[in-house]
């Protein structure tokens, strides 16, 4: 993946700990014919969701002060919550801002599925 003008992704790991990825920054592409690209790599394993974001998110305003949300906020709230599914990340991260989001806000979250339970009845020898 590369960044190139948004900021950095964050990985909700299925045990219950969120970090960002490190992203070298860079020009926005299309601004040069030729930009140079430096990709950063991260494995998913199984109950892991990716989140891209445009800064409209980390830039919004909450409270009664209007204070920023920051990527400090961002960070402690996707860590806190359960892992469960991108449906269930964005829609809990949408549903306390109200009209504190002003700015462009995009959102996307891919996961890599968890392995099912074994049914009781199959681990029976």
């Amino acid at each position: 993946m590369a960044s190139r003008g948004h900021p950095s992704a964050l990985i909700q790991r299925a045990d219950g700990i969120a970090n960002y990825l490190p992203t070298p920054s860079g020009m926005l592409i299309g601004v040069l014919p030729q930009a140079p690209l430096t990709a950063a790599r991260a494995r998913l394993l199984p109950g892991d969701t990716l989140l891209f974001y445009a800064d409209g998110l980390t830039k919004a305003r909450i409270g009664p002060g209007r204070e920023l949300y920051g990527e400090d906020a961002l960070r402690t709230f996707t860590g806190a919550q359960p892992p469960a599914s991108p449906q269930a990340l964005i829609t809990a991260l949408l549903a306390g801002f109200g009209e504190g989001l002003d700015d462009d806000t995009a959102l996307l979250a891919l996961s890599v599925p968890a392995p099912l339970p074994t049914p009781a009845s199959e681990n029976l020898t």
